[in-house]
Protein backbone atom coordinates (compact mmCIF):
# COMPACT_ATOMS: atom_id res chain seq x y z
CA UNK A 1 0.00 0.00 0.00
CA UNK A 2 1.16 3.95 -0.55
CA UNK A 3 1.41 4.67 2.97
CA UNK A 4 1.14 8.59 1.73
CA UNK A 5 -2.64 7.50 0.45
CA UNK A 6 -3.98 5.13 3.36
CA UNK A 7 -7.24 5.86 4.36
CA UNK A 8 -8.19 6.60 0.90
CA UNK A 9 -11.52 6.20 -0.52
CA UNK A 10 -12.18 6.50 -4.62
CA UNK A 11 -15.57 6.13 -5.72
CA UNK A 12 -16.28 5.36 -9.10
CA UNK A 13 -20.13 5.17 -10.22
CA UNK A 14 -22.05 4.29 -13.63
CA UNK A 15 -23.83 2.05 -15.69
CA UNK A 16 -23.19 -1.17 -17.14
CA UNK A 17 -20.85 -1.32 -19.24
CA UNK A 18 -19.01 1.54 -19.31
CA UNK A 19 -15.63 0.41 -18.16
CA UNK A 20 -15.42 1.68 -15.16
CA UNK A 21 -14.24 -2.00 -13.66
CA UNK A 22 -11.26 -1.97 -15.95
CA UNK A 23 -10.87 1.98 -15.14
CA UNK A 24 -11.22 1.14 -10.71
CA UNK A 25 -8.81 -1.76 -11.08
CA UNK A 26 -6.39 0.51 -12.74
CA UNK A 27 -6.39 3.01 -10.65
CA UNK A 28 -6.27 0.89 -7.24
CA UNK A 29 -3.07 -1.02 -8.76
CA UNK A 30 -1.58 1.87 -9.56
CA UNK A 31 -2.08 4.18 -6.48
CA UNK A 32 -1.41 1.02 -4.15
CA UNK A 33 -5.19 0.76 -2.68
CA UNK A 34 -7.55 -2.36 -2.62
CA UNK A 35 -10.01 -2.68 -5.09
CA UNK A 36 -13.64 -3.73 -4.53
CA UNK A 37 -16.14 -4.30 -7.58
CA UNK A 38 -19.52 -4.22 -5.59
CA UNK A 39 -21.42 -5.04 -8.41
CA UNK A 40 -20.15 -8.58 -7.73
CA UNK A 41 -21.62 -8.91 -4.03
CA UNK A 42 -25.10 -8.18 -5.74
CA UNK A 43 -24.45 -10.50 -8.64
CA UNK A 44 -22.96 -13.18 -6.19
CA UNK A 45 -26.49 -13.12 -4.43
CA UNK A 46 -28.22 -13.31 -7.51
CA UNK A 47 -26.75 -16.52 -8.30
CA UNK A 48 -27.33 -17.74 -5.05
CA UNK A 49 -30.77 -17.51 -5.42
CA UNK A 50 -30.58 -18.98 -8.95
CA UNK A 51 -28.79 -21.79 -7.42
CA UNK A 52 -31.75 -22.52 -5.04
CA UNK A 53 -34.57 -22.17 -7.61
CA UNK A 54 -35.74 -18.54 -5.88
CA UNK A 55 -37.09 -15.48 -7.58
CA UNK A 56 -34.61 -13.13 -7.04
CA UNK A 57 -37.49 -10.60 -6.56
CA UNK A 58 -38.65 -12.01 -4.05
CA UNK A 59 -37.21 -9.65 -0.95
CA UNK A 60 -37.14 -12.37 2.12
CA UNK A 61 -35.32 -14.77 0.20
CA UNK A 62 -33.04 -12.21 -1.80
CA UNK A 63 -31.92 -10.95 2.33
CA UNK A 64 -31.67 -14.14 3.50
CA UNK A 65 -28.54 -14.76 0.54
CA UNK A 66 -27.31 -11.50 0.99
CA UNK A 67 -26.59 -12.12 4.56
CA UNK A 68 -25.39 -15.46 4.06
CA UNK A 69 -22.88 -13.78 1.28
CA UNK A 70 -19.02 -15.32 1.87
CA UNK A 71 -15.88 -13.81 0.24
CA UNK A 72 -15.58 -16.96 -1.57
CA UNK A 73 -18.55 -16.03 -3.24
CA UNK A 74 -17.38 -13.36 -5.24
CA UNK A 75 -14.89 -15.86 -6.68
CA UNK A 76 -17.54 -18.04 -8.90
CA UNK A 77 -16.52 -18.06 -12.51
CA UNK A 78 -20.24 -17.68 -13.40
CA UNK A 79 -21.45 -13.98 -11.85
CA UNK A 80 -21.10 -12.74 -15.19
CA UNK A 81 -23.89 -12.80 -18.41
CA UNK A 82 -27.12 -12.33 -19.34
CA UNK A 83 -28.57 -14.13 -16.72
CA UNK A 84 -26.33 -13.09 -13.52
CA UNK A 85 -26.97 -9.16 -14.91
CA UNK A 86 -30.63 -9.74 -14.79
CA UNK A 87 -30.85 -11.45 -11.37
CA UNK A 88 -28.31 -9.11 -9.73
CA UNK A 89 -30.19 -5.61 -11.06
CA UNK A 90 -33.20 -7.63 -9.49
CA UNK A 91 -32.00 -8.43 -5.85
CA UNK A 92 -29.90 -4.69 -6.26
CA UNK A 93 -33.73 -3.00 -5.62
CA UNK A 94 -34.33 -4.72 -2.38
CA UNK A 95 -33.95 -2.52 0.05
CA UNK A 96 -32.80 -5.18 2.88
CA UNK A 97 -30.32 -6.69 0.37
CA UNK A 98 -29.04 -3.03 -0.06
CA UNK A 99 -28.75 -3.09 3.43
CA UNK A 100 -27.21 -5.73 4.46
CA UNK A 101 -24.52 -5.32 1.71
CA UNK A 102 -24.05 -1.66 2.73
CA UNK A 103 -21.86 -2.26 5.79
CA UNK A 104 -20.36 -4.77 4.00
CA UNK A 105 -18.80 -2.27 2.01
CA UNK A 106 -17.87 0.08 4.43
CA UNK A 107 -16.19 -2.00 6.44
CA UNK A 108 -14.02 -3.05 3.46
CA UNK A 109 -13.08 0.76 2.14
CA UNK A 110 -12.55 1.81 6.02
CA UNK A 111 -9.85 -1.06 6.57
CA UNK A 112 -6.68 0.50 4.86
CA UNK A 113 -8.77 2.55 1.81
CA UNK A 114 -9.77 1.35 -1.33
CA UNK A 115 -11.08 2.15 -5.10
CA UNK A 116 -14.57 0.62 -5.11
CA UNK A 117 -17.09 0.79 -8.55
CA UNK A 118 -20.11 0.70 -8.85
CA UNK A 119 -23.66 2.52 -9.12
CA UNK A 120 -24.19 4.48 -5.64
CA UNK A 121 -20.50 4.76 -3.88
CA UNK A 122 -20.78 8.07 -4.33
CA UNK A 123 -24.45 8.94 -3.19
CA UNK A 124 -24.83 6.09 -0.69
CA UNK A 125 -21.84 4.29 0.49
CA UNK A 126 -19.03 6.83 0.60
CA UNK A 127 -21.19 9.93 0.50
CA UNK A 128 -17.40 11.54 1.91
CA UNK A 129 -15.53 10.37 -0.24
CA UNK A 130 -12.90 12.96 -1.57
CA UNK A 131 -12.34 11.73 -4.93
CA UNK A 132 -15.69 10.57 -6.80
CA UNK A 133 -15.94 9.72 -10.51
CA UNK A 134 -19.14 8.86 -12.67
CA UNK A 135 -18.05 6.71 -15.54
CA UNK A 136 -20.19 6.24 -18.76
CA UNK A 137 -20.45 5.90 -22.36
CA UNK A 138 -22.85 5.99 -24.93
CA UNK A 139 -25.23 3.23 -25.07
CA UNK A 140 -24.21 1.68 -28.34
CA UNK A 141 -20.57 1.71 -27.58
CA UNK A 142 -21.72 0.12 -23.81
CA UNK A 143 -23.88 -2.64 -25.74
CA UNK A 144 -20.71 -3.14 -28.13
CA UNK A 145 -17.99 -3.47 -25.59
CA UNK A 146 -20.58 -5.94 -23.67
CA UNK A 147 -21.39 -8.26 -27.23
CA UNK A 148 -17.25 -8.36 -27.44
CA UNK A 149 -16.93 -9.34 -24.09
CA UNK A 150 -19.52 -12.15 -24.52
CA UNK A 151 -17.99 -13.23 -27.87
CA UNK A 152 -14.32 -13.37 -25.92
CA UNK A 153 -15.51 -15.99 -23.18
CA UNK A 154 -17.38 -17.78 -25.70
CA UNK A 155 -21.11 -16.50 -24.92
CA UNK A 156 -23.41 -16.52 -27.50
CA UNK A 157 -25.57 -13.04 -27.67
CA UNK A 158 -27.29 -10.79 -30.29
CA UNK A 159 -26.03 -7.07 -30.53
CA UNK A 160 -29.65 -5.81 -30.61
CA UNK A 161 -30.46 -7.94 -27.51
CA UNK A 162 -27.19 -6.78 -25.74
CA UNK A 163 -28.14 -3.14 -26.19
CA UNK A 164 -31.91 -3.71 -25.19
CA UNK A 165 -30.82 -5.38 -22.40
CA UNK A 166 -28.60 -2.71 -21.19
CA UNK A 167 -31.22 -0.19 -21.96
CA UNK A 168 -33.52 -2.20 -19.83
CA UNK A 169 -31.03 -2.68 -17.24
CA UNK A 170 -29.93 1.39 -17.53
CA UNK A 171 -33.92 2.23 -16.67
CA UNK A 172 -34.16 -0.45 -13.71
CA UNK A 173 -31.24 1.20 -11.81
CA UNK A 174 -31.84 4.63 -12.42
CA UNK A 175 -35.79 4.37 -11.98
CA UNK A 176 -35.54 2.20 -8.79
CA UNK A 177 -36.70 4.08 -5.25
CA UNK A 178 -33.42 3.04 -3.17
CA UNK A 179 -30.01 4.28 -4.35
CA UNK A 180 -31.02 5.10 -8.20
CA UNK A 181 -28.15 4.84 -9.88
CA UNK A 182 -26.91 8.40 -10.61
CA UNK A 183 -23.91 11.18 -10.51
CA UNK A 184 -22.86 12.71 -7.12
CA UNK A 185 -23.24 16.20 -6.79
CA UNK A 186 -19.55 16.41 -6.61
CA UNK A 187 -18.20 13.81 -8.78
CA UNK A 188 -16.48 14.20 -11.93
CA UNK A 189 -17.93 12.90 -15.16
CA UNK A 190 -15.67 10.87 -17.66
CA UNK A 191 -17.10 9.82 -20.61
CA UNK A 192 -15.36 7.03 -22.25
CA UNK A 193 -17.45 6.52 -25.73
CA UNK A 194 -14.20 7.39 -27.86
CA UNK A 195 -11.69 6.46 -25.29
CA UNK A 196 -10.01 2.90 -25.28
CA UNK A 197 -8.70 1.50 -21.65
CA UNK A 198 -5.24 3.60 -21.63
CA UNK A 199 -6.69 6.82 -22.66
CA UNK A 200 -9.50 6.15 -20.27
CA UNK A 201 -7.19 5.39 -17.55
CA UNK A 202 -5.32 8.30 -18.48
CA UNK A 203 -7.83 10.50 -18.27
CA UNK A 204 -9.10 9.44 -14.53
CA UNK A 205 -5.83 9.75 -13.40
CA UNK A 206 -5.64 13.16 -14.05
CA UNK A 207 -8.98 13.95 -12.74
CA UNK A 208 -7.05 12.01 -9.28
CA UNK A 209 -4.89 14.42 -9.07
CA UNK A 210 -7.20 17.58 -9.89
CA UNK A 211 -8.93 16.44 -6.71
CA UNK A 212 -5.73 15.75 -4.50
CA UNK A 213 -3.10 17.74 -5.80
CA UNK A 214 0.36 16.27 -6.45
CA UNK A 215 0.43 12.18 -5.70
CA UNK A 216 2.93 10.41 -3.56
CA UNK A 217 6.04 9.76 -5.96
CA UNK A 218 5.21 5.99 -5.66
CA UNK A 219 1.65 6.39 -7.16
Amino acid sequence: MNRGLAGLVIAVDGPAAAGKGTLARRLAAALGLAYLDTGLLYRAVGRRLLDLGADPREAAAAEAAARALAPADLDRGDLRGPEADRAASAVAAIPGVRAVLLDWQRDFGRRNGAVLDGRDIGTVVFPEAPVKLFVTASVEERARRRWLELQGRGVAADPAAVEAELRERDARDAGRAVAPLRPAADARLLDTTALDAEAAFAAALTLVRERLGELPPDA
